[in-house]
């Protein structure tokens, strides 16, 4: 595959290729696997690189078919999609290219790409299917096709629902009429979700990519705001069409800028969706006008349109390039499935005249990044929706709740500036094996084994001459034989039993597997994330093997693994692997501090004017002293977050105070060190504004937290001391702030730290004299 998937990409491939490999293995057909990952996380390049791992790792005769469901050339679009990442290997066809009664079955390995609602529609009153390919007749048909191909080899059927309108009805009906022996659905909402029973029988299996992964990742947006800033236009002068279009127009042209600043060559979209009918054309009359008076034409080229009826699109050629100058684009109902266009980043939308009811069906087209990644200015890692209808309601995502933000707080106008350093940092390190150790492994490993590129012969002889054994039939297994205990003397054994005789076997391809994997781990150098590192270190050497080696046949991963675990051979990789991962080290050392440096930024911290949020994971609070209105906080903050809460906001000692976020350059952040040479950040919990004029910044630990108590462990005692370095060095300019560490004992009794040295082991001990009563 030509693509270098993430590392969360990794893992799941790994854990669909595992459930793939012990379900090929079973008698059965129709069993299922459901992959379950948000709109951007790559859903088709894991199904494909699944693809190719099951075509070139296993033994079995397979085939596959992928599916989609849905009006238009979907399937066109995912076969180009497909021949791209394969770049013709595995081949990719078209049902209605290859099967019009010539061929009697599908080839081993080859993917057909069908799209189910071209061919399922039967003819009303007979039932007889309308489409040749399904219908019979004097030329074989594709259900026939099936028949043949299930006798000969093994159908893996991938479903393709990441669009609008597949239901479980619809899914169902696909896995009963191609009866395959594996079906993959992937979705962000999947529609045949294996049973626990399923699961644990071995007919089914659930893998899932966490929303935070993808985003960590850099691939999707972190948030969706609506109508941000729309109260700055808001007036019974101004027109609701005009105010959306010019907050839009404004946004794009910060973004631009904000782009601009960091070197960034991409050119911000602005979707802009249309009612259907008449109401439609109406309005692309005037969102035109109000373009032109922008500057911003279709003749200019930074305007197009893209209606079934319009008479010219020619601005859409190359819309989804980063640096394309088409500015906005108008569309009607949808956008074709699988559209691409990841610097699409604003979304407009107006009224339907049939429904008051925002309903949200075109984000995913601005979700995706530009360059897969996130950046210094999070200004850009948010996509941005504004609309001119009256009753939002957002629904419930179980598999990303908090990405839509559309309720606002806004900061008192009372506020005055604070001006408090902060600090923030992306992360840069995970402490595992990525991607790029598959170059660095094919570097060494080649000077190593002496291989020339392409001369599978040669290199095979080379392994040889070096004493490998390519061709090792089996690993052994030695267990004692004929070892008999006597029961009267069963009392009088010690700790353990030995035999004079033994017995060879061959080790079983489960327990080989776990001996790889293992042996990938005990080779990971001073490298700590497990779960991480070893399929990236797996995909290196399947990488080498294909690439030195060339196909073996029906050799497959169990091959690989025998061959690097063999006697002759083991030594030989541990000695390729050790010089690989010290080199690696050394570029994942540089690569993180270039991280840590073009990451890090220090910044003055003011309470942000306005806050977007989302209903389903903050609720209201009845605040008296939050600088916010309304206040909402996070539903499932701790115990003593909510009693310190109510503790500051009734004192009248307070002027006001702030809950502080997390993870955004926008909130306040203290640079620490955990463990002693790791730079991290930390958002202390709450900022608060005493009435005398104290500013103070306050960092909240329950009970338990962190298996300790109170939160007495090494890591609080790090934040703790920055916190008092921080607090010392505002000492030093004038400034008074207090900041410290706040805690509650026996249920009621608040105290707080605010020490240079946070004593964590006397705490934990029952000792609290350095503490004070809050």
């Amino acid at each position: 595959m030509l693509i270098n998937l993430k590392t969360f990409q990794i893992r799941a491939v790994d854990e669909l290729f595992d459930s793939s490999s012990r379900m090929l293995q079973r008698a059965n057909r129709q069993n299922v696997i459901a992959l379950q990952a948000p709109t951007g996380a790559g859903k088709t390049i894991m199904a494909a690189s699944l693809i190719e791992r099951l075509a070139s790792e296993t033994q079995e005769e397979l085939c596959f078919i992928w599916v989609t469901i849905g009006k238009g050339d979907l399937q066109v679009q995912s076969r180009n999609a497909l021949l791209r990442f394969f770049n013709g290997n595995p081949t990719v066809n078209l049902i209605e290219e290859q099967f019009n009664g010539g061929r009697t079955a599908i080839h081993r390995n080859e993917v057909i790409v069908v799209n189910w609602e071209k061919i399922r529609s039967k003819v009303r009153g007979t039932g007889e299917y309308a489409n040749v390919l399904m219908r019979d007749g004097e030329v074989i048909n594709f259900r026939e096709v099936l028949a043949n191909t299930r006798e000969m080899r093994k159908i893996v059927l991938i479903v393709d629902e990441s669009h609008v309108g597949a239901t479980a009805e619809r899914t169902q009906e696909l896995k009963n009429e191609f009866d395959a022996h594996i079906l993959l659905e992937i979705s962000a909402t999947p529609k045949l979700v294996p049973s626990a029973e399923a699961i644990k029988a071995g007919t089914g299996d659930f893998v899932k990519v966490a929303p935070v992964d993808v985003i960590a990742a850099g691939l999707i947006k972190k948030d969706i705001i609506i109508n941000q800033g729309i109260d700055s236009l808001a007036s019974a002068e101004v027109d609701s069409q005009i105010a959306i279009l010019e907050s839009a127009h404004r946004k794009r042209i910060a973004l631009a800028d904000a782009y601009e600043a960091l070197g960034v060559n991409v050119n911000p979209l602005v979707l802009v969706q249309i009612p259907n009918a008449e109401a439609g054309d109406q309005k692309l009359a005037a969102i035109q006008d109000f373009l032109a008076e922008k500057g911003i034409t279709e003749s200019n080229g930074r305007l197009a349109v893209w209606l079934s009826d319009y008479p010219h699109s020619e601005n859409l050629g190359g819309i989804s390039l980063n640096d394309n100058p088409v500015e906005f684009l108008v569309f009607k109902q949808a956008l074709d499935t699988g559209w691409d266009c990841p610097r699409a980043q604003v979304l407009v939308k107006f009224r339907e005249t049939k429904s008051e009811t925002f309903e949200i069906q075109v984000l995913g087209r601005i979700l995706r990044m530009p360059e897969a990644m996130h950046y210094h200015d999070d200004s850009l890692n948010c996509a941005y929706v504004f609309t001119n209808i009256s009753e939002i309601r957002v629904a419930r995502e179980d598999y990303n709740p908090n990405i839509i933000k559309h309720l606002k707080m806004t900061r008192s106008d009372s506020y005055k500036n604070i001006e408090l350093p902060s600090y923030y940092k992306s992360r840069a390190d995970y402490g595992d094996i990525t991607g790029d150790f598959t170059e660095i492994f094919d570097d060494v490993a080649s000077r190593y084994f002496e291989f020339t590129a392409g001369d599978f012969e040669h290199n095979l002889s080379k392994m040889r001459a070096k004493g490998l054994n390519p061709g090792l039939a089996a690993l052994s297994d030695v267990v004692i034989a004929n070892v008999v205990i006597e029961a009267g003397a069963f009392d009088n054994l010690g700790g353990e039993v030995e035999g004079e005789n033994q017995a060879e076997l061959s080790k079983s391809a489960t327990d080989t597997q776990l001996e790889f994997n293992a042996f990938l781990r005990e080779n990971m150098g001073t490298f700590t994330n497990v779960a991480r590192s070893v399929p990236a270190m797996k995909s290196a050497l399947f990488s080498f093997f294909r690439r030195h080696l060339g196909k073996f046949g029906n050799q497959d991963l169990f091959w690989l693994q025998k061959m690097v675990l063999g006697p002759e051979n083991v030594n030989h990789f541990k000695h390729a692997l050790g010089i690989a991962v010290n080199q690696f080290a050394v570029h994942r050392e540089q690569e993180v501090m270039d991280r840590v440096e073009g990451g890090e930024q220090n910044t003055i911290f003011e309470v942000p004017q306005e806050i977007y949020i989302n209903e389903f994971l903050e609720e209201i609070y009845n605040a008296d002293r939050s600088i916010m209105s309304p206040c909402y906080l996070e539903v499932v903050r701790s115990k003593v977050e909510k009693q310190f809460e109510a503790r500051i906001d009734k004192d009248p000692n307070v002027l006001w105070w702030f809950k502080n976020g997390i993870n955004k350059i926008e909130y306040l952040g203290i640079k620490y060190f955990f463990p002693a040479n790791l730079i991290k950040t930390f958002y202390p919990d709450y900022v608060v504004q005493y009435n005398d004029g104290t500013l103070a910044v306050y960092e909240t630990k329950s009970k338990g937290d962190d298996a300790n108590f109170g939160g007495f462990n090494e890591k609080t005692k790090q934040k703790a001391e920055a916190l008092y370095a921080w607090k010392t060095a505002l000492a030093n300019e004038g400034r008074n702030v207090r900041a410290g560490v706040v805690v509650v004992v026996n249920e009621t009794h608040m105290i707080v730290n605010e020490n240079s040295v946070y004593d964590h082991v006397k705490a934990h001990s029952g000792d609290l004299s350095d503490w004070t009563v809050f």
